[in-house]
């Protein structure tokens, strides 16, 4: 099913993968081994489909994605397909990390959202990519709710995505920067943003 889509970036059947894994979750783990599929538009759709199954943050879909948390870390500091990273910003902050995993995570992330295009490795890759860049901003927020020592970096980083960054980084630095001082003057953990908005 993952090797339907025109083109590496093609959202193929994803939605269906997705509706599949959430209906039978003893398959995520043959999903889970697709993100290391020679077939770059294979790993990004299956990317894309663990993102969806795990939005929910459900307590099934997020045990079966922790017993993936190094292999994952250890994608996410490798990964170079575009779509694939900014999946991967979204998918690691799900996973339940220690502080070092977190820094670990934390170190990757950032990296992704100050990239330029000079920092490309390979043509077409991360480097300089609006979205990933704005998704991996929205993972260092994630990434708070577990880890509040995380807040005055990411604050930091937000107010200077939101003066400086594309459009897309602005408007997310802004809604980021609103729901983490709103969850702040409460009191509580902030809701995770998801990514349409």
């Amino acid at each position: 099913m993952l090797q339907q889509g025109k083109g590496r970036i093609a959202k193929g059947r994803v939605e269906a993968v997705a509706a599949l894994v959430t209906a039978q979750p003893g398959r995520a783990h043959r999903l889970m081994e697709c993100l290391w599929d020679e077939d770059p538009g294979v790993a990004n759709r299956a990317a894309h489909a663990l993102e969806l199954f795990t939005r929910e943050r459900l307590a099934c879909p997020i045990e079966i994605l922790n017993e993936w948390k190094s292999p994952l870390l250890g994608l996410m500091a490798e990964a170079r397909e575009n779509k694939l990273c900014w999946h991967l910003a979204l998918i690691v902050p799900r996973l339940t990390l220690d502080a070092a995993e977190c820094r670990r995570a934390t170190e990757v992330l950032r990296a992704w959202a100050e990239a330029g295009a000079e920092d490309s490795p390979v043509a077409g890759s991360r480097g300089g990519s609006s979205i990933v860049r704005t998704m991996a901003m929205q993972g260092m927020a994630d990434l708070t709710r577990q880890h509040p020592g995380l807040l005055p970096e990411v604050f930091d980083l937000l107010r200077i995505h939101g003066r400086s960054g594309t459009p897309a980084m602005r408007a997310r630095a802004r809604i980021l920067l609103a729901k983490l001082e709103a969850a702040g003057a409460r009191g509580r953990k902030p809701k995770p943003v998801e990514p349409g908005g």
